[in-house]
């Protein structure tokens, strides 16, 4: 079952009974992710509770408020991860935590930005609410390439250029899971993971590379290549590589 900290619940008993609008929205989460949100409908959310269909619309009216109010706690998980410290240079090591803890987020809703457009055209005051957490999102993004490029791990940069830059980021961000989706679509029974999905930090650095200050750039490549990704096509041309290479026998090598 999902972490109760990814939602803001209160974990502070291990014995402490969940209260059950909490545990509405923990179970919607965890189904929403693992089936997809519009496979799930209020009845299969209060049947995996083993609660009545009228007790979870006691605390929701509609599944819109119960995906409603979980983007709310996406939206404060997001806010909290990119709060820039002002009192500090930035590091590598701030950028990375950045990195990887907005790939967690992204992860642990990963219904969200699965279905994105679908969700934002039925239920408008997501759609309002998005679009200013898009607008804060790229702020912070914009913010933290100021401080990267004062900590002298980056080259200044036009706020024309820095702007663009931040949404090339976000771009990436919040589209590499359907780009992961189309390019394992293949694979019939192929499912997303986690270190998939954090390979598109791999994109994300690589948009960076032509900006870094020579004193950084080998650790920023160092750090990159550790979310190369792997894509199927990529395996599947090492496996037929490597078949021809064993079936290859001693007389057409002698002929070749």
């Amino acid at each position: 079952m999902a972490n109760l900290a990814i939602l803001g619940l209160k974990t502070t008993s291990a014995d402490e009974l969940m209260k059950t609008r909490d545990k509405i929205l923990l179970s919607s989460l965890e189904l929403f992710n693992e089936q997809g949100e519009r496979n799930v409908t209020t009845n299969h959310i209060a049947a995996h509770l083993a609660i009545s269909p009228g007790n979870l619309y006691y605390h929701f009216r509609n599944k819109s408020d119960i995906i409603y109010e979980i983007f709310q706690e996406y939206e404060k998980l997001v806010d909290f991860y990119l709060d820039i410290p002002e009192n500090r240079p930035m590091t590598l090591g701030d950028m990375t935590f950045y990195l990887e803890s907005v790939f967690d987020g992204l992860w642990s809703y990963r219904f969200f930005h699965r279905d994105l457009e679908y969700l934002l055209d039925r239920d408008t005051r997501l759609r309002g609410d998005y679009r200013e957490f898009t607008n804060r999102c790229l702020a912070a993004i914009s913010r933290i390439f100021v401080k990267l490029a004062d900590a002298g791990i980056i080259e200044p940069q036009s706020a024309s250029l820095r702007a663009a830059m931040s949404l090339n980021v976000w771009l990436v961000i919040t589209n590499w899971m359907a780009y992961l989706k189309t390019a394992h679509a293949a694979k019939a029974s192929a499912s997303l993971t986690l270190h998939e999905l954090k390979q598109g930090i791999y994109q994300v650095l690589t948009l960076e590379m032509p900006y870094l200050t020579p004193g950084h750039r080998e650790q920023v490549m160092v750090l990159r290549e550790k979310y190369r990704p792997t894509m199927p096509e990529c395996e599947e041309a090492r496996e037929t590589s490597a078949s021809l290479e064993n079936n290859c026998s001693p007389c057409s090598a002698v002929k070749n």
